[in-house]
């Protein structure tokens, strides 16, 4: 049974920064597309971040690069998601999700496991 397990999340001030974690169990994890969503209030949850099991990255937004990274560690099973410079608009539950492909995509219905999300509150 494949696990994913977000941390990370909080209340934080406006300009400052998180780093989100999500650890995977029941699967391997190097082979695998791992994924960020979010979906604030009254809204569709949306592609943040991707990176495929070769380490390749797409955004979003790309103007995003910069003050949203994403990084994995394969031998901790683990993909990171560091977010500066935050905003009232990053407020919103993340979610981290993994695909049973190599290769990214920004499709929700590619991921296949997902974790049960953390909650990152910006105050302005």
């Amino acid at each position: 049974q494949v696990q994913l397990v977000e941390s990370g999340g909080g209340l934080v001030q406006a300009g400052g920064s998180l780093r989100l974690s999500c650890t995977a169990s029941g699967r391997t994890f190097s082979s695998s597309a791992m994924g960020w969503f979010r979906q604030a209030p009254g809204k569709e949850r949306e592609f943040v971040v991707g990176v495929s099991a070769s380490g390749n990255i797409i955004y979003f937004d790309d103007s995003a690069k910069g003050r949203i990274i994403i990084s994995r560690d394969n031998a901790k099973n683990t993909v990171y998601l560091q977010v500066d410079s935050l905003k009232a608009e990053d407020t919103a539950l993340y979610y981290c999700a993994m695909r049973k492909e190599r290769l990214l995509s920004m499709r929700i219905f590619d991921f296949v496991y997902w974790g049960q999300g953390t909650q990152v509150t910006v105050s302005s």
